[in-house]
């Protein structure tokens, strides 16, 4: 806890009334208070489809509060009403974004930024280097394999190959230690459901094996390369295409020998008394020992080990290390016996601690590199048997380090931009690759030789993209003040030369959630934003998410929700007041808990904001634990059945709050909601029946004329493993809804 001509579920035809259709006027009527230069934008309340209301379905919530739900039908994504009532949703969705004049400029725009060669960051294994790459027209990235990390060789698994519309994406892989054998996942739809295939490396062949029912699970390999552990849920009954609202419970850890068939994978952890546990397997660096963690959400878990040495033939017994659900812990490497952990407990910033595993009394834990009190960390990696790289957030960007494994000791800090980073490295070489992109950066691949003082960083591959010049833009860093006078950072990225007259189209976005971070990357969207419409791109740090550790994530959520929220809009204000744009040029945009932050943030304030676009949004915050993974949003929302966290909830669930305004010529600014029908992270339900209570307000209310539409995309998921061609759509279609309601031109102008 992230869109074509679509329907729900089995439906791969639009049907376009007539009725509707007529609707949708390209001129304002006579008597609308509409300017001819927005007219366009509207669609009168009457042609929004009639979608049935059943006042009579409701619920009890503590304090003994009734709250009606008269689209619950919705929550069915099989009923033929659902498919009805999205069907009706897209035959006006589909030629109100296709009536944008500059349609067919933005397509050829965006395809063309894209365009462009690719690498992502490269990795050792074995004897060989593998590499990821994108010719800039394919679906999905390629896996090359190589002699030399600095390019050539041959194609390794190009998943392209496996559906003609890029619905089959990669979501996994692992290899051997060796290099020698290759496990990979396989999802469908962008469903988080996976299915598991094996290679060897060096042949290229393919294993028969096959592992079904896998989800929100890793692959690590034995050291004895025998076979894989995995997570899922094999005892799943009824349909598990990603297009089903269950929740899955009781998810297990197996373990799978290469060669034999699935059923008689031998179970190696499960917490019946837990059904709600989510877990993850990991082996240890020595191979001897199984390091299994289970948590009930998205925030702290506990931590088993299992000796493993002797082979597995049966479950093995788990020790248990961390008892109590209070931190967030990862393994990060073990030397024999001493084991260190990345761990927030005691230290909001996070810190590396070792201790004893055949001794593991937290009395006798290890500072083996205390807590930074000004920066948070962001990850850590071993590497060439004796190391540690570190990555901080230092106002929101990677700074990385360089450590001795054994005495905690910096060696080194590595020199890279303002930006973000990710490394690929491990303990049986001295290769280390980082990745580094930035707003303005499109990525470049680092290579440092570990065996080699001082440690130089080279470059292996620099993503270039044609008449790309950024020297034309600029980017800044400001903090602003939010409502309870905290200090928020927020990156601004523009055209140089632009003119602070207030006057500008503005792109805000935000996610504040999971402690997730938001730091700097590349996006061909920001390009069009600042190139094509003169515009400005921000994006926001508000709390909830990790930019400042532990307690920036827990200032802003659970009872301090709000303050994400608070966050954004002075974000919005700031903008405002130092004349970057006005309410009239400002878009907001966000997905998952972002549009949840947009929801939120449409009911509260609709003064700041000319458009909203949510994407995937949580928008029932009453009954969003009881659908597919939402139980283990708990940890940051609280439980609607809790006295404590229900008022709280249900005084921001956008679904709750919509409140256009009864009077003057006030209204809610454009809206634009996007979901996907095979989307089991956040389900669709969440953004169908908030645009169907959205709808129904609007012909209540007069005043109300900016456009209320949702655009559900088919065949894809929650974002991840969305085929390019649907992502490009997805911002045109995007663009196309933002020139619409602002009135905004499209110029020519090479980047």
């Amino acid at each position: 806890m992230a869109v074509s001509a679509k329907s729900f579920g089995f439906l791969t035809v639009l049907i376009i009334k007539n009725i509707i259709c007529s609707c949708l006027h390209v001129t304002a009527p006579a008597n609308s208070p509409i300017p001819a230069s927005k007219a366009a934008a509207y669609i009168p309340s009457e042609c929004y489809p009639n979608a049935t209301r059943n006042e009579s379905v409701q619920d009890s919530y503590p304090g003994g509060v009734e709250v009606k739900d008269p689209y619950r039908w919705l929550e069915n994504p099989d009923c033929p009403e659902t498919r009805q009532f999205v069907q009706d949703q897209m035959a006006i969705t589909k030629p109100y974004l296709e009536k944008s004049p500059f349609r067919a400029e933005l397509q050829t725009r965006y395809k063309e930024l894209n365009n462009f060669p690719k690498s992502w960051c490269t990795f050792q294994k074995g004897k060989y280097f593998f590499s990821f790459r994108n010719n800039g027209s394919q679906n999905h990235d390629v896996l090359y394999k190589s002699d030399s990390m600095t390019g050539g060789g041959e194609v390794f698994l190009d998943v392209n190959t496996l559906s003609k519309d890029g619905s089959v994406s990669l979501s996994a892989i692992t290899f051997t230690d060796d290099g020698k054998l290759f496990a990979y996942a396989l999802s469908i739809s962008g469903s988080d459901w996976m299915t598991v295939y094996f290679k060897d490396v060096e042949k290229g062949t393919d294993f028969k094996d096959k592992l079904e029912m896998v989800k929100y699970s890793g692959l690590p390999w034995t050291n004895d390369e025998k076979g894989i552990f995995y997570g899922g849920f094999r005892d799943q009954k009824g349909k598990t295409d990603g297009s089903e609202n269950k929740v899955s419970k009781n998810h297990k850890i197996y373990y799978h020998v290469l060669g034999t068939e699935q059923n008689e994978d031998i179970l190696i952890a499960e917490f019946p008394e837990n059904p709600d546990f989510y877990l993850g397997a990991q082996v240890s660096n020595c191979g001897k020992y199984l390091i299994i963690t289970s948590s009930t959400g998205c925030d702290n878990n506990l931590v088993y080990v299992a000796d493993i040495s002797n082979g597995i033939v049966a479950k093995p017994e788990l020790k248990p290390i961390v008892t109590k659900l209070e931190a967030n812990y990862y393994f990060i490497a073990n030397n024999d016996n001493e084991f260190i952990f990345q761990t927030n407990k005691d230290a909001d910033n996070y810190k590396l601690i070792s201790f004893d595993i055949t001794n593991p009394d937290p009395k006798t834990w290890k500072d083996l590199i205390p807590e930074n009190k000004n920066n948070s960390l962001n990850w850590a990696s071993a590497a060439h048997d004796k190391y540690l790289i570190l990555s901080y957030i230092e106002d929101v960007k990677d700074v990385v380090y360089f450590h001795d494994i054994m005495t905690g000791e910096m060696l080194k800090r590595f020199k890279f931009d303002v930006g973000s980073v990710d490394v690929c490295c491990d303990r049986k070489t001295s290769n280390v690759f980082f990745n580094f992109a930035s707003f303005l950066t499109p990525g470049i691949t680092y290579h440092c030789d570990l065996s080699k003082p001082p440690f130089d960083l080279d470059i292996v591959y620099e993503i270039k993209l044609k008449n790309f010049d950024r020297e034309k833009f600029a980017v800044e860093q400001v903090f602003f003040k939010s409502k309870d006078g905290t200090k928020v950072p927020m990156y601004i990225a523009y055209k140089k030369g632009l003119k602070k007259d207030g006057n500008n189209f503005a792109f805000l976005h935000g996610y504040g959630g999971f402690g997730c971070s938001t730091l700097p990357y590349f996006s061909i969207h920001r390009l069009v934003v600042m190139s094509n419409f003169d515009g400005i791109h921000a994006t926001a740090n508000i709390r909830g998410g990790g930019e400042y550790g532990e307690k920036w994530h827990q200032d802003g959520c659970l009872e301090k929700k709000q303050n994400s929220f608070d966050d954004f809009q002075a974000a919005a204000e700031f903008l405002i007041a130092e004349q970057y744009t006005n309410s009239k040029m400002l878009v907001i945009n966000g997905g998952s808990n972002g549009g949840l932050l947009m929801g939120a943030c449409l009911n509260q304030r609709p003064d700041l904001y000319a458009a909203v676009v949510a994407d995937v949004g949580v928008m029932d915050l009453l009954r969003f634990d009881k659908f597919t993974i939402g139980h283990a949003w708990k940890t940051d929302y609280g439980s609607p059945s809790d006295p404590k966290f229900f008022p709280i909830l249900y005084k921001y669930s956008p679904l709750h709050n919509i409140k256009i305004p009864e009077n003057g010529d006030q209204q809610y600014p454009a809206v634009m909601l996007t979901t996907s029908d095979h989307d089991d992270r956040v389900s669709p339900l969440h953004s169908l029946k908030f645009i169907a209570t959205l709808q129904y307000e609007a012909k209540k209310h007069p005043n109300q004329k900016n456009p209320f539409i949702i655009r559900v995309e088919t065949d894809a998921g929650h974002g991840c493993g969305t085929p390019m061609d649907k992502k490009i759509v997805e911002l045109v279609d995007m663009m196309c809804f933002i020139v619409i309601n602002l009135g905004i031109k499209f110029e020519p102008f090479l980047c």
